[in-house]
């Protein structure tokens, strides 16, 4: 070349250099920073997908810290629980002992009550006490709240349709509710025998009265008694001697005019609780039958034979998906509702008119977001009931605050029957509440920490594919860019000098 104004070869060698010094800088840079992807340049695509996987890796980080936060809480309440748990098998020792008064002196009764007035305070203590930071939780504030619940007849009857409803667990949108449609297709039955006072020995006239004397043994979930009675006891004299009784037997009687409403007083004797797990059995021992000389007709029963009877569970929907029925206690577990019910006798037992009644969940209960998409789809929730002694026990015994000094179902009242039934009520509870709370944290909590974490996992790796850098791919970029470098610099310093060729021509 014998130009010297214009350096081809230099310009060349100056764009190869830039070029070679560019894949210098960028491996130097991926090694430095361990990452392919360091600006949107590098890859444009690549870095819109490793941001949207990295923004789903904050969520799963984030629903992982919020699981075990919420296991946190719940293992919280779960210790108080424990506590009271321990406070009412206390509670009952104390019942049971008491119970046998002939045994103690009323120095000893007193003391137990002291102490029994002092597990109630304590547990009420611990319901009020147990927190997470400044949320209380068995106090009621995380129990679901509810409108409606026992809502009168039409007719305005004072028939309440639910006598106790517990939510356990229900999604709802913020600000909205949830309605709870309760239908009754076969109401449950108590156990029911029936039965005819003959009347005098002489005629056999079914006329209201024992014609003889008589004994049976009446018997229920309760235990059972033997009752005896003269000849020309009424059918009221039953009714009273049975009634009278009840809290040991479990087992009721009524009278009733019989089908016409004109014949002789007649008797129905019948379990005080619903479902097939009640009966009621009546043995007369002597003068049973219909004819002349004899004392009572059990009904469709021939001589001394036992006459056995059982309840009906009944058939309810709650949201069109079928309750589990026990008695008068009714549960569904349907989707993201779980709830249980106590339905009142008149409801629940078919003397309601009413075969339907609703109610709204309006709100409350402990909701954890444990999900990476923020969202009612993404929320878990808690119902926590409160568990003070005003709170333990059922509408039909009780309540655990009874028990204290001066009430229904201190020691003085000698009431240890259905003392005994209120706390073991508070037991059964407080189990099932704990249950409840274990399920959740097992069956819940745990496994979903295990799959975010799994998620977590797989996401990271596919993330770290996309933007990390490949570090024996990037080393041997960075040999062949110093090489080629090196290379180009070499050749434009030739470049440079190949001009200066020309001073020869001029001598």
């Amino acid at each position: 070349m014998s130009r010297i104004n214009t350096n081809v070869q230099s310009l060349i060698a100056r764009r190869a250099l830039s070029i070679n010094n560019a894949s210098l800088n960028q491996a130097l840079q991926r090694l430095s920073t361990g990452l392919r992807i360091n600006s949107g340049k590098d890859d444009p695509a690549g870095l819109i997908a490793s941001e949207t996987l990295r923004s789903s890796m904050r969520a799963i980080s984030s629903a992982i810290d919020n699981a075990n936060r919420a296991d946190t809480i719940v293992a919280v309440a779960e210790g108080g629980l424990q506590e009271i748990s321990s406070l009412l098998l206390e509670l009952e020792s104390l019942v049971d002992l008491s119970a046998n008064e002939a045994g103690l002196t009323d120095a000893e009764v007193s003391a137990n009550q002291l102490q029994i007035d002092s597990i109630l305070q304590s547990i009420n203590r611990l319901a009020e006490a147990t927190a997470f930071g400044d949320k209380k939780l068995l106090n009621g504030n995380f129990d679901f709240t509810t409108s409606g619940v026992n809502v009168n007849e039409p007719t305005g009857a004072t028939l309440a349709h639910l006598d106790n409803v517990q939510i356990n667990a229900a999604k709802i949108a913020s600000g909205a509710y949830r309605q709870i449609n309760i239908t009754r297709s076969v109401a449950s039955e108590v156990a029911k025998l029936s039965a005819v006072l003959v009347g005098t020995a002489a005629t056999g006239v079914k006329n209201g009265t024992l014609g003889n004397t008589t004994t049976m043994q009446v018997r229920g979930n309760y235990g059972s008694e033997l009752l005896s009675f003269a000849s020309g006891t009424t059918t009221a004299n039953l009714v009273t001697a049975i009634n009278d009784r009840s809290s040991l037997t479990g087992v009721a009687a009524s009278s009733y005019a019989g089908a016409t409403g004109t014949g002789p007083a007649s008797l129905s004797i019948y379990s005080t609780k619903y479902g097939a797990d009640a009966f009621v059995s009546v043995t007369v021992l002597e003068n049973e039958g219909s004819v002349a000389g004899k004392a009572i007709d059990l009904q469709d029963v021939v001589g001394s034979t036992p006459k056995r009877d059982t309840g009906v569970d009944g058939t309810f929907t709650v949201n069109g998906a079928s309750a589990v029925v026990k008695g008068l206690e009714a549960s569904v577990r349907a989707g993201d509702l779980s709830l249980d019910m106590t339905l009142s006798s008149a409801f629940g037992g078919g003397t309601s008119s009413e075969t339907a009644t609703s109610f709204e969940i309006t709100g409350g209960g402990a909701v954890f977001s444990i999900s990476p998409t923020v969202g009612l789809s993404g929320q878990e929730s808690l119902g926590i009931a409160e568990v003070s002694s005003a709170a333990l026990g059922n509408a039909s015994d009780g309540y655990l605050a009874s028990l204290g000094t001066g009430l229904a179902n201190s020691l003085t009242s000698s009431n240890f029957t259905t003392a005994q039934r209120i706390v073991r009520a508070a037991i059964n509870e407080l189990a099932s509440l704990r249950g409840r709370l274990g399920g959740f944290q097992k069956d819940t909590i745990a496994t979903t920490i295990n799959s975010l974490r799994v998620a977590r996992e797989n996401i990271t790796a596919a993330e770290s594919a996309i933007r990390d850098a490949d570090f024996a791919l990037e080393t041997s970029e960075l040999t062949r860019a110093q090489i080629m470098v090196n290379s180009s610099t070499v050749v434009l310093q030739l470049s440079n000098a190949q001009p200066q060729n020309v001073l020869a021509l001029l001598g």
